[in-house]
């Protein structure tokens, strides 16, 4: 899951996430710099080209953007 520390959405969907047992790492893209960060919000806006977050990317196949615990479970197939 790639999100903004600050961002209550993000904070939704890791409590969401870790409510339903899924094993995820999480990448808080604001606490980055140089070329991590750069390359972290490549990686964002692939998955998401409005760049919003959070992000989170299912077997480099799908991604759930935003706080969708619905669409999060259909793709994660909870």
């Amino acid at each position: 899951m790639y999100g903004l520390s600050t961002c209550v959405w993000c904070k939704k969907m890791r409590e969401f996430l870790e409510g339903e047992g899924v094993v995820f790492d999480v990448i808080y893209v604001d606490k980055l710099e140089g070329e991590a960060r750069a390359g972290a919000l490549e990686i964002v806006k692939k998955w998401n080209p409005a760049s919003s977050f959070p992000v989170v990317v299912v077997d480099e196949e799908r991604s759930v953007n935003g706080y969708k615990p619905d669409e999060a479970r259909e793709v994660l197939g909870l």
